[in-house]
């Protein structure tokens, strides 16, 4: 379980998403609040979404219906729905640019001389829009054959491989000229520079990154067995969450400062960074493509993950009157849809990311909280978290039913404040 969990919650929300959230948004200073929001919110979110999940035992619809009643679960079922389908349509196509890097580091390997051609192919919508199509029929199939095996699968292996790589890929970029001054000079915070979007976007990644809002973990909550605690679980999951995080910015970061690449490049510096370190690492064709692939299955175990997600609303939905086949037919044709203008401008994508990716992953978590600690109460709660010291438990849950949703919602609300003035 914990390594689906992690497997789930890695994904491109630590290798594609976390350098250029840092980069964009202040730093290391950014990287720090990162911390301790993940210590402070994310964590206990992501337990009191993992008991939500457990507790109510179904899809999302069902769920918030019997915490929030039948008109009021319903609206919130159908709010997050449309968060999964958007950030599932951009998502998906950040992993066709992952998997046509593979496939070009295989077929010619990056270098100076076409490093121009890898970035036209990049930039080619209709390439990328048959290569997200491609992905997400992929999914649909997996889905379509079932879901756990896989999932179990694809974590097993491909989790622990994709941290071997990650380990040499930072022992190389550490022995670059200047790659440790650079570092250095990099974690020196400057939190007078920290403004409202910066500490808003640091608070969205802690929960993108763990993959919660009320969706991915209040649905794997529901297959946790009773007797399995919960706050190891989620501990352990958060705990490999994070290490994913830092252990890639340990050499994405030096290889971007050691290029002189552009840290504030946004979604695209990955796909800037990853191709000049390949060029110059010994073997990096061959190097290059297994991390891509691997990077590649990683990112698809969270699509298939988040298309599970959508395909168990439906059924929620429309199962009485239509079949699964019909029900994924309709999934994939409305993501098919929804994928069009992020293949076509790739700038789109940042835009759609800071108002799903961590907007409405904030909102949604809130709303879990206090889904559990309002709706479905205090003795309920309790009977799930276990710490083993009962006024730690009765502290803790407090804290998931006022603290954190009034932090959420203060952040939240200084965020659109600071957007609008």
């Amino acid at each position: 379980m914990i390594f689906t969990l992690v497997g789930v919650a890695i994904g491109l929300g630590n290798v594609w998403r976390f350098p250029y959230m840092m980069g964009k948004y202040g730093g290391s200073a950014f990287l720090l609040v990162y911390l301790l929001f993940t210590i402070l919110f994310a964590l206990p979110a992501l337990m009191g979404e993992i008991t939500f999940g457990r507790v109510t035992q179904g899809g999302l619809l069902t769920a918030f219906r019997s915490a929030l009643g039948a008109r009021l679960g319903r609206v919130v079922g159908y709010l997050l729905l449309v968060t999964i389908l958007v950030a599932s349509s951009y998502y998906a196509v950040v992993i066709a640019n992952v998997v046509y890097s593979s496939f070009f580091s295989l077929a010619r390997g990056f270098s100076l001389e076409n490093f121009d051609v890898y970035l036209l192919g990049l930039e080619n919508g209709l390439l990328q829009y048959g290569l997200t199509a491609f992905l997400l029929v992929a999914c649909l199939m997996v889905l379509q054959l079932g879901l756990n095996k896989g999932i179990e699968w694809v974590s097993k292996i491909f989790v622990p491989f994709f941290l071997v790589v990650i380990l040499f890929l930072i022992y190389y970029t550490f022995s670059l000229e200047g790659a440790r001054s650079h570092v250095v000079a990099f974690l020196r915070p400057d939190f007078k520079a920290l403004e409202p979007v910066h500490v808003f976007a640091a608070l969205g990644q802690a929960f993108y990154s763990l993959s919660l809002g009320g969706t991915f973990m209040v649905i794997y909550g529901g297959y946790l067995d009773k007797k399995t605690s919960i706050a190891r679980t989620a501990a352990w999951t958060a705990g490999g969450d994070v290490g994913a995080a830092l252990l890639t910015s340990l050499f994405i970061v030096p290889a971007i400062l050691v290029f002189k690449l552009d840290m504030t490049a946004g979604p695209t510096l990955i796909f800037q960074t990853l191709p000049h370190l390949f060029s110059e690492i010994a073997g990096g064709r061959l190097i290059g493509s297994v991390f891509l692939f691997a990077l590649s299955l990683v990112a698809f175990l969270s699509l298939v993950a988040a298309l599970a997600v959508a395909q168990a609303c439906f059924r929620e939905l429309f199962g009485k009157r239509f079949k699964d086949g019909q029900l994924l037919l309709a999934l994939g044709i409305l993501e098919l849809l929804l994928v069009i203008p992020s293949a076509s401008n790739p700038d789109f994508i940042g835009f759609l990311d800071l108002i799903f990716g961590s907007g409405m992953q904030v909102l949604g978590s809130g709303i879990t909280l206090l889904a559990l600690t309002w709706g479905l109460g205090k003795a309920v709660t309790l009977v799930h978290i276990k710490f083993g010291h009962v006024k730690g438990e009765i502290i803790f849950f407090y804290w998931l039913r006022w603290v954190i949703p009034l932090v959420l919602a203060m952040v939240l609300i200084g965020y659109i404040y600071s957007s609008v003035s």
